[in-house]
């Protein structure tokens, strides 16, 4: 995942790894000889168009508000399609309440369309004040959170790891986060939900309460769900 910082020195520029105190609560109980926490990169304003988030001082919001509106309003001066002009007078509307695109109730069609003009409040934007950078692990791990990403967690004798995906994306992708070769492979997905998996001490302690379940490539991962996936190989 990239992050673009604007405004915020105290972040520099490259790869981050975010500790999450869950994984380390799972760690806890397994012991396993490595622990691997998420890592995303952070890029300045100049790599924002590729970014999958913006991460932005308080005080500097207005500016990306105002560069999205000063390109909307000219590609509305431009605009010959009604429909064209209909999307860019919406998005007008929205910036002069300097209020962030992304969050607009934009139609799939819009937010679709949106996608080849590069606007940066289209994408998630998370705004941070000066106490937030005394902290900037928490910072981080709040803006994987709003910029719609979560964790799930697998374990083991050799490594306790977390790995990130979209917020509703299924088994079958997330599989797909660890090897292709499992997703190909996909057969089924072994998931234990963190509060079980904690509750019950472990994975072992977990199966034999029945916490164990069964899902099928369709499944929604949850936020730290304990997976295992079973794959031909």
């Amino acid at each position: 995942m990239k992050i673009s910082i604007i405004g915020l020195p105290g972040i520099n520029a490259g790869k981050h790894n975010i500790k999450d105190s869950r994984l380390d609560e799972v760690d806890s109980i397994t012991k396993a000889k490595k622990r691997t926490y998420i890592q995303i990169e952070a890029v300045s304003e100049s790599g924002a168009i590729d970014a999958d988030a913006i991460l932005v001082a308080k005080d500097t919001a207005s500016d990306i508000i105002l560069k999205d509106l000063e390109f909307v309003e000219t590609r509305l001066s431009r605009a010959t399609e009604e429909a064209e002009k209909n999307l860019f007078n919406k998005l007008k509307n929205i910036l002069e309440k300097e209020e962030f695109i992304f969050k607009a109730p934009l139609s799939p069609e819009e937010k679709k369309e949106l996608v080849k003009y590069g606007l940066l409040t289209a994408k998630p934007v998370i705004v941070a004040g000066p106490a937030d950078l005394e902290d900037q692990n928490a910072l981080l791990l709040r803006a994987l959170k709003e910029g719609g990403f979560i964790s799930f967690f697998t374990t083991g004798e050799k490594e306790t790891r977390a790995w990130l995906i979209k917020n509703g994306d299924t088994a079958w992708v997330a599989s797909g986060a660890i090897h292709s070769d499992i997703q190909h492979g996909f057969i089924r997905a072994e998931i234990i939900s963190f509060k079980d998996f904690m509750e019950c001490g472990g994975e072992s302690k977990a199966k034999q309460a029945g916490k164990l379940r069964l899902e099928q490539k369709n499944y929604v991962m949850q936020d730290c769900d304990l997976a295992n996936f079973r794959f031909n190989k």
